[in-house]
Formats: C-alpha cells, structure tokens, sequence
C-alpha cells in the first residue's frame, strides 16, 4: 500500500505544480484588473475564470497530498486501516478505493447518516 500511496502522492505533486503554472502563465504580462474583450460579444474574457480554475485544481491536488502524507505517517505509526474517528477497522474496500481514507463511510464529514 505504501508503494501505492507513494505513487498516488507523486501524481498529485505533479498536478499541483502543472495547474499553478497554467494560473501563473495566464497572469504573466497583464496588470492589474486588466479586462480584454471580445470584440463580437462585448463580454469580458474568461482568463480570470480560467485561473481561478487552474488555482482550485492546485488546491485540491494539495489537499490531496497532505491527505496521503498523513496516510504514511500512520502506516509509520502502524495506525494505518483505523478509522481516526471511531477507532474501528475501515473496510478493505474503502482502502483500496481511496487509500489515504483516515476514516469509515459512515464518519466521512457530510455522510447521509451524519444528516
């Protein structure tokens, strides 16, 4: 699981650095609240969205990341398959679907039976 999770964590590494240079590169030689417009439409263009875009993908590739180097320091700590909630073994089936899980299903925050 750890060569897995390496892998894992090695991709994610790689998304965040590609989106946070797309966001940066869309940046790069405009001012301040620059807007260009499209001369057909009028509507301002969507290098703004584009970025803010690219910025959460980066973000959430992080998120990512963080999240699998807790899963390490548990397997280090040989916690790894314990839900951190409940204390209770979490389902084969969940490691193997998202290997870095620190908790059951049913303690996932905004889980059906948690409403």
């Amino acid at each position: 699981m750890k060569k897995r999770l390496l892998a894992e964590r090695a991709k994610y590494l790689h998304s965040e650095e590609i989106y946070r240079a797309e966001a940066e590169a869309l940046i790069e030689g405009r001012e301040p609240g620059d807007v260009q417009f499209d001369e057909e439409s009028g509507e301002g263009d969507t290098l703004a969205v584009e970025r803010e875009r690219d910025l959460a993908l980066s973000a959430q590739a992080r998120v990512a990341v963080d999240q699998i180097d807790a899963a390490l320091d548990r397997i280090a700590a040989g916690t790894y398959g314990i839900c951190v909630v409940s204390g209770l073994r979490i389902p084969q089936e969940r490691l193997r679907a998202i290997p870095w899980a620190a908790e059951r299903v049913e303690y996932k925050v905004g889980s059906l039976q948690r409403r």
